[in-house]
Formats: C-alpha cells, sequence, structure tokens
C-alpha cells in the first residue's frame, strides 16, 4: 500500500508543467533584493569610509575604534599618527579610524518664532484656551 502511494506522490502530476523559467523567477527576485537593500548600501558606506580615510589630513580631530579621541599629528601610507595628549603620540593603521569630527560654527541664537501674519507667537500659557481651563 505504501508502494503505491509513493509511486503516485512521484508520478507527474497530469497539470500543466512549470516551465524552468517560472521555477527561476522566484530565486532570481530573491538575489536581486538582496543586493538592492542589503550589498549595494554596504558598497556605498565602504566607498565613504574609504574616501574619509584617503582625506586624512594634519589637524584632523578624530576618534578610533577603540574609542580613543585625538588629533591627527602626521600620516604616513597605512598608518596614521594621532595625539591623544600634550606629549602623547599613537600610531594607528588607517583603518582603525572610525570617524572624523568635523568642526561646526557655534550655532546663533534661534529668533523668536512668528506665526504667518507676522505676529509673535505666543506662548501655550498665554493661549486662550489656557485660561479657560484656569477659570473653571
Amino acid at each position: 500500500m505504501f508502494n503505491v502511494l509513493l509511486l503516485q506522490a512521484a508520478s507527474p502530476a497530469p497539470g500543466p508543467q512549470p516551465s524552468g523559467f517560472g521555477m527561476l523567477m522566484p530565486l532570481v527576485l530573491i538575489v536581486g533584493i538582496m543586493y538592492l537593500f542589503m550589498i549595494r548600501p554596504q558598497q556605498k558606506k565602504q566607498k565613504e569610509t574609504q574616501k574619509m580615510l584617503d582625506a586624512l589630513k594634519k589637524g584632523d580631530k578624530v576618534i578610533t575604534i577603540g574609542g580613543i579621541h585625538g588629533t591627527v599629528a602626521s600620516t604616513k601610507e597605512n598608518v596614521v599618527v594621532v595625539k591623544v595628549d600634550d606629549n602623547t603620540k599613537i600610531e594607528f593603521n588607517r583603518t582603525a579610524i572610525a570617524t572624523v569630527i568635523a568642526d561646526k560654527p557655534a550655532e546663533e541664537p534661534k529668533a523668536e518664532k512668528k506665526s504667518i501674519f507676522g505676529k509673535k507667537a505666543k506662548k501655550a500659557e498665554e493661549t486662550p484656551a489656557s485660561s479657560e481651563t484656569e477659570e473653571k
């Protein structure tokens, strides 16, 4: 009895057989989605990191992958000398530099917000809705 069931399961179904292209299409879609969402962004990130490492110059403030903060004292082909204190310099491979800290200018004080009608915006305490709740 078991042999009959196995033979029936192994025999091709009487309906139309899927083509080789139809069976290959899901695999192609999976590889394409993996490329778009995983491989391509990683390649972009690697290019940006390599560009950052190639642009290292004396005086740049950096953070290493070990978390050491310092300033680039000198650069060689694959080595960066980082000054971490007044008289302390440490050599790192270029690949050990995680980020370059960009010095940003101090932010200017923010101006008061104005509404679209040109009047100063009122604080929440001064709005009529809040004064009504206080009266109740």
